[in-house]
Protein backbone atom coordinates (compact mmCIF):
# COMPACT_ATOMS: atom_id res chain seq x y z
CA UNK A 1 0.00 0.00 0.00
CA UNK A 2 1.03 3.38 -0.83
CA UNK A 3 2.10 6.52 1.52
CA UNK A 4 -0.29 8.73 0.48
CA UNK A 5 -3.33 6.13 0.43
CA UNK A 6 -2.05 5.03 3.96
CA UNK A 7 -2.34 8.79 5.14
CA UNK A 8 -5.15 9.49 3.54
CA UNK A 9 -7.38 6.81 5.20
CA UNK A 10 -5.23 7.72 8.70
CA UNK A 11 -5.20 11.20 8.77
CA UNK A 12 -6.32 13.34 6.18
CA UNK A 13 -10.11 12.47 5.96
CA UNK A 14 -10.65 13.60 9.64
CA UNK A 15 -8.59 16.36 8.79
CA UNK A 16 -10.78 17.58 5.60
CA UNK A 17 -13.43 16.87 7.79
CA UNK A 18 -13.10 19.42 10.29
CA UNK A 19 -11.42 21.81 8.36
CA UNK A 20 -13.71 22.16 5.87
CA UNK A 21 -16.61 21.79 8.05
CA UNK A 22 -18.43 18.92 6.96
CA UNK A 23 -20.78 16.50 8.66
CA UNK A 24 -21.08 13.52 6.37
CA UNK A 25 -17.97 11.39 6.43
CA UNK A 26 -18.72 11.04 2.04
CA UNK A 27 -18.75 14.72 1.50
CA UNK A 28 -14.53 14.87 1.90
CA UNK A 29 -13.38 15.06 -1.19
CA UNK A 30 -11.12 12.37 -2.37
CA UNK A 31 -9.34 11.17 -5.58
CA UNK A 32 -11.19 9.63 -8.07
CA UNK A 33 -8.90 9.27 -10.95
CA UNK A 34 -5.77 10.41 -12.30
CA UNK A 35 -5.31 10.67 -16.17
CA UNK A 36 -1.83 10.94 -17.91
CA UNK A 37 -2.15 12.06 -21.79
CA UNK A 38 0.90 12.22 -24.13
CA UNK A 39 0.66 13.22 -28.07
CA UNK A 40 2.97 14.56 -31.20
CA UNK A 41 2.14 15.92 -33.98
CA UNK A 42 4.24 13.63 -35.74
CA UNK A 43 2.24 10.63 -33.98
CA UNK A 44 0.10 10.15 -37.51
CA UNK A 45 2.60 9.83 -40.09
CA UNK A 46 5.48 8.32 -37.78
CA UNK A 47 4.27 4.85 -35.97
CA UNK A 48 7.40 4.97 -34.12
CA UNK A 49 6.97 8.01 -32.94
CA UNK A 50 3.25 6.54 -31.28
CA UNK A 51 5.36 3.11 -30.19
CA UNK A 52 7.51 5.69 -28.65
CA UNK A 53 4.80 7.34 -26.68
CA UNK A 54 2.87 4.11 -25.76
CA UNK A 55 6.04 3.03 -24.42
CA UNK A 56 7.25 5.75 -21.77
CA UNK A 57 3.39 5.93 -20.61
CA UNK A 58 2.87 2.32 -19.89
CA UNK A 59 6.56 2.63 -18.28
CA UNK A 60 5.47 5.74 -16.40
CA UNK A 61 1.86 4.28 -15.30
CA UNK A 62 2.24 0.99 -14.44
CA UNK A 63 -0.69 -0.31 -17.56
CA UNK A 64 -1.47 0.01 -20.90
CA UNK A 65 -2.45 3.29 -22.48
CA UNK A 66 -5.15 3.80 -24.72
CA UNK A 67 -4.54 5.48 -28.39
CA UNK A 68 -5.90 8.47 -28.79
CA UNK A 69 -7.46 9.57 -32.46
CA UNK A 70 -8.97 13.17 -33.92
CA UNK A 71 -13.08 13.20 -33.54
CA UNK A 72 -13.02 15.63 -36.39
CA UNK A 73 -10.97 17.40 -39.41
CA UNK A 74 -9.15 20.34 -38.81
CA UNK A 75 -7.54 21.48 -42.09
CA UNK A 76 -5.01 24.10 -40.73
CA UNK A 77 -3.35 21.45 -38.55
CA UNK A 78 -3.49 18.97 -41.27
CA UNK A 79 -5.24 16.97 -39.20
CA UNK A 80 -7.84 14.31 -40.50
CA UNK A 81 -10.78 12.47 -38.40
CA UNK A 82 -10.16 9.43 -36.86
CA UNK A 83 -5.67 10.02 -36.82
CA UNK A 84 -3.82 8.74 -33.83
CA UNK A 85 -2.33 11.87 -32.49
CA UNK A 86 -1.27 10.45 -29.10
CA UNK A 87 -2.34 7.92 -25.87
CA UNK A 88 -3.77 8.46 -23.07
CA UNK A 89 -4.22 6.24 -19.67
CA UNK A 90 -6.48 6.14 -16.53
CA UNK A 91 -5.46 5.49 -12.87
CA UNK A 92 -7.30 4.41 -10.13
CA UNK A 93 -7.36 2.53 -6.84
CA UNK A 94 -4.11 1.54 -6.09
CA UNK A 95 -2.16 2.39 -8.98
CA UNK A 96 -3.21 6.02 -8.95
CA UNK A 97 -2.05 6.54 -4.97
CA UNK A 98 1.10 4.80 -5.92
CA UNK A 99 2.00 7.56 -9.44
CA UNK A 100 0.88 10.00 -6.58
CA UNK A 101 3.71 9.16 -4.39
CA UNK A 102 6.29 9.28 -7.29
CA UNK A 103 5.31 12.47 -8.77
CA UNK A 104 4.97 14.23 -5.58
CA UNK A 105 8.15 12.76 -4.02
CA UNK A 106 10.22 11.75 -6.99
CA UNK A 107 9.61 13.36 -10.25
CA UNK A 108 8.80 16.96 -9.40
CA UNK A 109 11.30 17.67 -7.00
CA UNK A 110 13.63 16.07 -10.61
CA UNK A 111 12.04 19.42 -12.29
CA UNK A 112 14.86 22.13 -13.01
CA UNK A 113 14.18 25.26 -10.84
CA UNK A 114 10.59 23.97 -9.82
CA UNK A 115 8.85 26.83 -7.62
CA UNK A 116 5.80 24.55 -7.32
CA UNK A 117 2.93 23.94 -8.56
CA UNK A 118 0.49 26.97 -10.16
CA UNK A 119 -3.21 26.84 -8.38
CA UNK A 120 -4.47 28.19 -11.93
CA UNK A 121 -5.00 24.73 -13.08
CA UNK A 122 -8.18 24.25 -11.27
CA UNK A 123 -11.30 23.76 -13.83
CA UNK A 124 -14.09 25.34 -11.15
CA UNK A 125 -15.27 21.66 -10.45
CA UNK A 126 -12.49 20.58 -8.60
CA UNK A 127 -10.60 18.76 -10.96
CA UNK A 128 -6.71 19.92 -11.20
CA UNK A 129 -4.31 19.80 -14.32
CA UNK A 130 -0.78 20.23 -14.62
CA UNK A 131 1.98 20.01 -17.74
CA UNK A 132 4.94 18.45 -17.70
CA UNK A 133 7.49 19.64 -20.36
CA UNK A 134 9.43 16.26 -20.49
CA UNK A 135 8.75 12.40 -19.54
CA UNK A 136 12.94 12.01 -18.42
CA UNK A 137 11.66 13.50 -14.58
CA UNK A 138 10.32 9.85 -13.93
CA UNK A 139 12.93 7.70 -12.82
CA UNK A 140 11.47 4.84 -14.65
CA UNK A 141 12.09 6.05 -18.00
CA UNK A 142 15.81 5.10 -19.83
CA UNK A 143 17.67 8.35 -20.97
CA UNK A 144 19.21 6.62 -23.49
CA UNK A 145 15.92 5.09 -24.94
CA UNK A 146 13.94 8.08 -25.47
CA UNK A 147 14.20 9.38 -29.10
CA UNK A 148 12.65 12.38 -28.07
CA UNK A 149 11.28 14.63 -24.71
CA UNK A 150 7.84 14.64 -25.48
CA UNK A 151 5.84 16.74 -22.76
CA UNK A 152 2.85 14.63 -20.48
CA UNK A 153 -0.81 16.25 -19.37
CA UNK A 154 -1.86 15.39 -15.96
CA UNK A 155 -5.10 15.84 -15.03
CA UNK A 156 -6.12 14.84 -11.24
CA UNK A 157 -10.01 13.97 -11.01
CA UNK A 158 -11.37 15.03 -7.55
CA UNK A 159 -14.84 14.36 -5.77
CA UNK A 160 -14.40 17.65 -4.89
CA UNK A 161 -17.66 20.27 -5.67
CA UNK A 162 -15.78 23.64 -6.13
CA UNK A 163 -12.07 24.13 -6.10
CA UNK A 164 -11.43 25.22 -2.85
CA UNK A 165 -12.13 22.08 -1.19
CA UNK A 166 -9.72 20.20 -3.81
CA UNK A 167 -7.01 22.64 -3.38
CA UNK A 168 -7.49 21.51 0.43
CA UNK A 169 -7.07 18.08 -0.15
CA UNK A 170 -4.55 18.36 -2.63
CA UNK A 171 -2.73 20.37 -0.31
CA UNK A 172 -2.95 17.42 2.58
CA UNK A 173 -1.92 15.28 -0.19
CA UNK A 174 1.35 17.04 0.29
CA UNK A 175 1.07 18.72 -3.55
CA UNK A 176 3.52 21.57 -3.61
CA UNK A 177 1.72 24.34 -4.44
CA UNK A 178 3.34 28.30 -5.14
CA UNK A 179 1.74 30.20 -1.65
CA UNK A 180 0.39 33.02 -2.72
Amino acid sequence: MSYTKDKFHSEIIDKLKKDLGLSNLYAVPKLEKIVIHCSDSDAHSDSKVLTSIVGDLTVISGQKPVITKAKKSIASFKVRQGMNLGAKVTLRKDRMYEFVDRLIFMALPRVLDFKGLSQSGFDGRGNYSLGIKEQLIFPEIDYDKIDKPRGLDITVCTTASNDSHALALLRELKFPFIVK
